[in-house]
């Protein structure tokens, strides 16, 4: 199957808001927003905030759109001040890297179309409209797969392996599997 990338936008927000709506609202009604500042607070309100990020640019992602232009995946990015919860906060604090300009923080994938290259091709969308938007440090806290049967539902940061195929460093270990991993993109703009 042939899939395409595209920015999350208000043009893109249908097939974004339909993916999410045809699975239960992503991990019981995450709508994505778990790594944004208000992303721990449990409300009915979680779509409306996402849209209000989206319209004013404070949300970004690669949407992976199949060739009838129905979302089957994403890769959340943006800057630290968009994106500042972190998975495993206390061990990154401990001895934190550089601050990134960007931040990947989640990926998603229609469960009847995980296997099939969405996470890569979402996670190259994100790139490329990184590279985009300017460029600069790329940080994500990903988990290493490798030696191990890692269930899919804990793999919602993306694998070590893939972002080491996309020319990704490791940089520490913060959790029994997870690792901050980074690389500098160049701007394309």
């Amino acid at each position: 199957m042939a899939y395409t990338t595209e920015a999350l936008t208000d043009s893109t927000w249908p097939a974004f808001a339909e993916l999410v709506e045809r699975n239960n609202g992503i991990f019981g009604g995450c709508w994505c927003m778990g790594f944004h500042p208000e992303g721990n607070q449990r409300s009915s309100k979680r779509r409306e905030w996402k849209q209000q990020r989206v319209h004013t640019g404070q949300a970004h992602a690669a949407l992976v759109l199949d060739e009838n232009g129905a979302a089957q995946g994403w890769c959340q990015y943006g800057s630290p001040d968009e994106l500042t919860r972190i998975k495993h906060r206390r061990e990154y604090d401990k001895d934190a890297p550089p601050r990134p300009d960007w931040r990947i923080t989640c990926f998603y994938v229609d469960p009847r179309h995980r296997g099939q290259g969405i996470a890569r091709a979402a996670l190259e969308g994100a790139l490329t409209q990184i590279a985009e938007a300017g460029g600069g440090l790329v940080e994500a806290i990903s988990e290493v797969t490798g030696g191990r049967e890692a269930q899919g539902r804990f793999l919602f940061t993306g694998t070590v392996e893939l972002f080491e195929d996309l020319g990704f460093t490791r940089v520490r270990q913060v959790g029994k599997h997870a690792w901050i991993v980074s690389r500098v993109l160049d701007p394309t703009a």
